[in-house]
């Protein structure tokens, strides 16, 4: 893919250190046993010095050698696939954009993808600076605002686990300049986006109750191949989400079709909506005749907080997304939050194990229990598809 490299800049700072010191290029010259014309030729980046006269022009300035010379990379241009909605129009102040590399390939998504939060929270990776439609798809180009290699060793991951934030942190403790950016989505979407290439790792949850397992059913029924590794994240508890001291008595599917209950629902696809629509179904409950079962939701925060502001009476989500916004919780069942990534990458990519190490460290795996909800005796185990 085409790119622009980035150029060595010399940046030469000699003459504003000078004055700043009150010192004329004579005075200075004299001092630092040089020419005039030398320090002339210096400042006028006629002449580079050599390592000796740097240091001696540093000495007598009481400064830094960088602060007199230094090397600096301009600014990368880099090529990519834009998934998301590109602007009309070039706005008058940039997209920011994350930039992940994943098959050989780059991605660019706006980071107001990650949400009105993590929007503020999570740096840029680089500006937009335009984007084609080509056949194979919205081509940008992104004004890099990072180092291209930083940018590289990033993991992009698709699912709904808030917590893999979390991971991201620890895993930069083990591994400066590392990052992890978690892409909210449900399921089944989080699937699709890893085999389109999009991300490395897809994050799921969804419960077989034909076989009572999780996850891998669905993984050998979706996915081509068996060259995947499906490591468990967590365990967690999935429940109804209701208001502080249950209001309208929800204990089970059958209670939502009572016409004075307003549930909040979340997309196709996702592990939630598949289990109300489970629940229902062994309820004897058709969704026409639950109030909001089309009001969608793209997160358990969302859910959440739907609820909280007295939006909906109900919806399905985790413990812990319960526990932040003070709201009670029904349990229905426990399942198992895994992790998926094509096993090559695990082998090109020059942090994804370090990730994997990180969910089995101690540190870490305390953390997500003292969130509630959470289960990590699990955790780190590894599933075969075959």
């Amino acid at each position: 893919m085409a790119k622009n490299k980035p150029s060595q800049v010399f940046q030469n700072r000699l003459k504003s250190v000078r004055i700043a010191k009150g010192l004329s290029q004579g005075e200075l010259a004299e001092k630092s046993g040089i020419t005039r014309q030398a320090i002339s030729a210096v400042e006028s980046e006629i002449y580079l010095p050599s390592t000796g006269v740097a240091l001696q022009l540093a000495s007598i300035l009481a400064c830094r050698v960088e602060d007199l010379f230094s090397l600096v990379l301009s600014e990368e241009v880099i090529e990519g696939t834009f998934i998301g909605v590109p602007p009309v129009e070039t706005p008058s102040v940039p997209l920011r954009v994350k930039v992940a590399t994943v098959r050989g390939k780059r991605i660019v998504r706006p980071v107001t993808g990650l949400g009105e939060v993590l929007s503020y929270t999570v740096p840029a990776d680089g500006y937009l600076v335009d984007t084609t439609t080509e056949r194979s798809g919205i081509k940008a180009r992104v004004r890099l605002s990072r180092e291209r290699t930083a940018v590289e060793q990033d993991i992009s991951v698709a699912g709904c686990d808030p917590a893999i934030f979390l991971a991201g942190e620890h895993l930069r403790r083990r591994k400066d300049h590392v990052a992890v950016v978690g892409w909210t989505m449900g399921s089944m979407a989080a699937l699709r986006a890893l085999e389109r290439g999009e991300v490395h790792v897809a994050g799921l949850h969804l419960f077989d109750p034909a076989t009572g397992e999780s996850n891998l059913p669905f993984l050998k029924r979706t996915l081509k191949g068996t060259a995947y590794d499906v490591v468990t994240f967590a365990i967690w508890e999935e429940g109804f989400l209701v208001r502080s001291g249950n209001p309208k008595s929800i204990r089970d599917a059958a209670d939502l079709a009572d016409p004075n209950v307003t549930i909040i629902n979340r997309e196709e696809g996702s592990g939630a909506r598949l289990l109300l629509d489970q629940r229902l179904r062994a309820a004897g409950v058709t969704s026409s005749h639950l109030r909001g079962y089309e009001s969608i939701a793209r997160s358990h925060f969302e859910v959440a907080r739907a609820i909280a502001g007295q939006q909906a009476d109900v919806g399905i989500g985790i413990r812990s997304a319960a526990q932040l916004f003070g709201l009670d919780f029904v349990p229905i069942q426990s399942a198992r939050y895994d992790l998926v990534v094509p096993t090559p990458y695990l082998k090109w990519h020059p942090t994804l194990a370090g990730l994997f190490d990180t969910l089995v460290s101690r540190p870490f795996r305390n953390e997500i229990e003292a969130l509630g909800g959470y289960d990590t005796r699990e955790t780190g185990k590894m599933h075969s598809l075959r």
